[in-house]
């Protein structure tokens, strides 16, 4: 499952470059690096409250 999510993942980053170099309007890219940057801050927020000063939980 680890495996499918970060080939998800690198798949999802490819096509948000492509659709990021194919819009002309600032103002544009600058919506889909908000945008991206609230998806990152929403897959960080449950990782770092599973994460354990010793060490990631089992």
């Amino acid at each position: 499952m680890e495996d499918e999510d970060i080939a998800l993942n690198s798949v999802l980053g490819l096509e948000l470059n492509r659709v990021f170099f194919a819009v002309h309007e600032t103002a544009n890219k600058q919506k889909i690096i908000e945008f991206a940057r609230e998806v990152l801050q929403s897959e960080r927020e449950p990782l770092a409250d599973s994460v354990s000063p010793e060490g990631p939980a089992s």
